[in-house]
């Protein structure tokens, strides 16, 4: 079977994000001053072959935990979608 993970990685709340500031204080300097704050993530998409939906979310997980965040710094999210 053939799922999509559509993967979310953001920073924690707790850690500083200067891409975000930065990008605040440029949406300030175009004068969009309604935003209250900007935090900078990856997405990442990932096609993937498994024998089900379970098998696919253990090598998402996998993937997530040795290679695509750094858990001491950011935390993930995802969802699976079977592709018919």
């Amino acid at each position: 079977m053939k799922f999509t993970a559509e993967i979310d990685i953001m920073p924690l709340k707790e850690i500083l994000d200067p891409q975000g500031k930065a990008v605040k204080l440029g949406l300030h300097n175009l004068g969009i001053d309604d935003v209250s704050d900007v935090r900078i993530g990856k997405h990442i998409t990932i096609n993937i072959e498994a024998a089900d939906k379970k098998s696919a979310e253990k090598q998402v997980e996998t993937a997530c935990k040795k290679l695509l965040a750094n858990l001491i710094m950011e935390e993930y999210s995802y969802t699976i979608s079977e592709v018919e």
